[in-house]
């Protein structure tokens, strides 16, 4: 192959090709976030809903004229969202949950966001990871009785601005296969009920959806089928075939490019390849570079439209524009016309790595946001079209940033190598098995049965985010923001020991983000000043960027933790963040093999667990959100992964005595699929989200026979609804019929720092109240529900 694409290379430097650039969607938050301060003053009325409205078309508007001037000419639409891509799904199917249709009804746009944040009296749908990355969706809640209605107008909408603007447009909409297979059986429905036995109902909406479209001027529409990319069964696939069959013959529709990305398509591929649609687009960067060869067995896409994503659209690093450009001349051949694009929508990363003014230019060099990712694909389709020799300059400039990256200082530390070549099987595991260390641990720590606690942060107040921008500004020294600091850790450990929490947290009122804050104090990490990513809703982050070997030059955390543990008797917990989170919300290095970096990290945080243990700390944290989200889509590599991931755990927290408490965390994944990796990691307890999931998770780890401790979420942090005492003494009770009350803890599902005091003070009162109440219950021999069916 390597020949035969030089050659292709070659020609197509000589011939023309009809080459164009796109893309699968755009940042949607606006240069200054605009768009989060617009849906958070509207939820709080100091903004208008036509006030939002204009500001999410003005960002539109802007997004759309920025890919022009590119060079993009066929823009999408559709991608655009004021929380989540696949609400607005459910929303244009009409699959809105029975206890929020009357609010949809009385005001769209309140009903809109009750489904997605929930209100006092509603709970909103359940929230989980979109497949391997860290952008968060609204889980689909269906079941026999669901009845689907079309509602186009978002979509018609957007594709009428945009063709207003004067811009050639392609409607985005997540196709109907996957949203059948992301969605869940709803409340009250058996849990093996199968969404996609909805598809013969689901797919006239589609028709009518896509005729609306066609009618509104849409020459091409993308179908979104991420959920291809993952094993599937035959019957998935067949469901698959049927459904591009059935959209492919309709008459009344515009021309239909099924997409699909994060992996390669496997058996999936022919199935749309055969389809009688006009289009496909495939991602092939990383995993998913296998969809070349699959491509070529599958015979190609004859007379179609094939979109080639050869830009890396989940990373940060500056694409190889040779070896793209081999890829595409690989692929000239396989199909009608091929065009260029990234290998998935650019809402993965950040918008502008030019404004980036504090990044070494010499670093800086390396990076492409989403703006340089798309002048990326328009030098490689204007190479394919008009030759090399167009763009000679560019590629020139392009390998001497590669090549200065791999020869740069900063990726190689050869202690740190050392360190890492040295390690030991013995180094990643405790020295006392489980039930050694529990007994320890309870003489140690003397907690009453379902001891509470929370997962670490507390509210990020204004005045906390004033003072670390003061203090960045020099309007604030260094000892004047320290007593801000320790102000507010005595606020919030007398609060906890007031609640009468039993494991207390010092609230990290000095971390502006669980990954950043560490990333800024080991090597090896790079820190953007506007780098910001949608996780969800109106939560952006800002991932660092691990470019070279890591190491920790001086403690983290112990300071802090040392002077709250000094405000009380009860334990104070240690809190860090593991290692292969640390990774999966870092845009990670790719020079190197993801367990090598992990191993480094785990290295690093080792130090930190030491220190911290030596500093009197009984309880240590080391939360793991990101290990579940993070496993390859398909099986074939998941077991490798869970390999190297769970050995960074253990060799981060495997350096303590039996007596030393160590807890990890995670949130808003399926945990189903990594029980075994859980037990694997052998912390001592591990919180989990459970609340929106109705202690699904409880169940699945006594299922799998779970057997260390479990505190599984009682209280949803990501709405602003309070749990009232007897809501949680419900989802307690039913706790108890999988966990036994010696292995079982009370916490919210998650921090606390987006969430506000008042409500924050309500509900953790209500937790505590709702512990002692099911606490004497067990004192005094009282069986839940749940254990009588048992």
């Amino acid at each position: 192959m390597t020949a035969k694409t030089a050659a292709a290379a070659s020609n197509a430097s000589k011939t023309p090709r009809p080459t164009a650039p796109t893309v699968h969607g755009y940042p949607r938050q606006g240069p200054g976030r605009e768009l989060k301060k617009a849906v958070e003053g509207y939820w709080k009325g100091r903004v208008t809903a036509g006030a939002l409205r204009e500001t999410a078309a003005r960002l539109r508007r802007e997004n759309w004229r920025q890919l022009r001037e590119t060079g993009v000419h066929e823009v999408p639409t559709g991608d655009f969202s004021l929380y989540d891509h696949v609400l607005d799904t459910t929303v244009m199917v009409g699959a809105v949950p029975e206890r929020h249709r009357a609010a949809v009804e009385q005001d769209p746009l309140d009903g809109y966001f009750a489904m997605a944040r929930g209100t006092q009296d509603v709970a909103p749908l359940e929230m989980t990871k979109w497949f391997d990355t860290n952008y968060h969706y609204l889980v689909p809640e269906l079941g026999p009785g669901t009845r689907f209605a079309a509602d186009s107008a978002k979509q018609t909408g957007e594709l009428s601005e945009a063709i207003a603007q004067g811009h050639e447009a392609r409607p985005v909409l997540v196709g109907p296969v996957t949203y059948l297979l992301l969605a869940k059986p709803a409340p009250g429905v058996p849990e093996d009920f199968e969404p996609l036995t909805l598809l013969e109902r689901l797919l006239p909406v589609y028709a009518e959806v896509l005729a609306d479209l066609r009618a509104a001027g849409a020459g091409w529409v993308q179908l979104d089928e991420p959920a291809l990319a993952q094993d599937r069964t035959p019957d998935e696939l067949s469901a698959a075939a049927r459904a591009y069959r059935e959209l492919g013959e309709l008459t009344d529709r515009p021309r239909l490019l099924a997409a699909s990305y994060f992996d390669r398509l496997g058996d999936a591929l022919p199935v749309l390849a055969k389809a009688p649609i006009e289009g496909l687009a495939l991602d092939f960067t990383g995993r998913a570079a296998a969809n070349l060869e699959d491509l070529a067995r599958a015979g190609g896409l004859p007379g179609k439209r094939l979109v080639a994503g050869v830009v890396d659209g989940r990373n940060i690093w500056i694409n190889d524009l040779k070896k793209s450009l081999a890829t595409l001349a690989s692929l000239l051949g396989f199909a009608g016309r091929v065009d260029v694009a990234p290998s998935c929508s650019l809402l993965h990363v950040p918008l502008n790595a030019a404004v980036e003014r504090d990044i070494d230019p010499q670093i800086a060099r390396w990076l492409a946001f989403a703006r340089q990712k798309t002048e990326e694909t328009v030098a490689l389709a204007k190479g394919m079209s008009e030759g090399t020799d167009v763009i000679a300059g560019l590629l020139h400039a392009n390998s001497a940033a590669l090549a200065s990256r791999s020869s740069a200082a900063l990726t190689r530390d050869p202690a740190v190598r050392a360190r890492s070549e040295a390690v030991t099987g013995d180094d990643s595991r405790r020295a006392q098995p489980y039930p050694e260390r529990a007994a320890a641990q309870r003489a140690r720590l003397g907690l009453p049965p379902l001891p509470t606690t929370t997962i670490g942060s507390f509210p990020q107040t204004g005045e906390l985010r004033s003072a670390r921008a003061d203090l960045r500004a020099g309007r604030l020294d260094a000892d004047g923001y320290g007593k801000r600091i320790a102000a507010e850790i005595r606020d919030v450990v007398a609060f906890q020991d007031q609640a009468g929490l039993d494991v207390l947290v010092h609230g990290e009122p000095e971390r502006n983000d669980m990954v950043q804050y560490f990333a800024e104090r080991l090597s090896g990490y790079i820190a953007t000043r506007h780098g910001w990513v949608q996780s969800y809703g109106t939560r952006y982050v800002r991932p660092p960027i691990l470019a070279g070997d890591v190491s920790r030059p001086a403690p983290m955390t112990v300071e802090w933790t040392r002077y709250a543990q000094s405000l009380t008797d009860r334990p104070v917990k240690g809190m860090l963040t593991g290692p292969v989170t640390m990774l999966a919300w870092s845009f990670v290095r790719d020079d190197q093999p993801r367990a090598e970096t992990a191993r480094q990290v785990a290295l690093a945080l080792r130090d930190e667990v030491a220190d911290l243990e030596d500093a009197g700390t009984a309880v240590i944290q080391v939360d793991e959100p990101a290990l579940r989200e993070t496993l390859p889509l398909r099986a074939e590599g998941r077991t490798e992964y869970l390999a190297w991931a769970t050995e960074a755990f253990r060799l981060a927290t495997g350096v303590v005595r039996a007596d030393t408490q160590i807890h990890t965390h995670m949130c808003y994944a399926e945990f189903g699929d990594i029980v075994s990796a859980i037990a694997d990691l052998d912390a001592d307890v591990i919180s989990l989200e459970a609340a929106r999931s109705h202690m699904q998770v409880a169940d699945e780890l006594a299922a799998a026979g779970y057997p260390n401790e479990v505190g599984p979420g009682v209280y949803d942090i990501h709405s602003p609804r309070v749990p009232d005492v007897h809501e949680i003494e419900s989802l307690l009770r039913k706790a108890l019929g999988a966990v036994p009350s010696e292995r079982l803890w009370v916490n919210p599902d998650c921090g606390l720092k987006t969430r506000g005091w008042p409500e924050v003070r309500e509900a953790l009162e209500h937790m505590t109240r709702a512990a002692r109440t099911v606490r004497r219950e067990l004192r005094e021999g009282v069986r839940t529900e749940t254990q009588d069916r048992g």
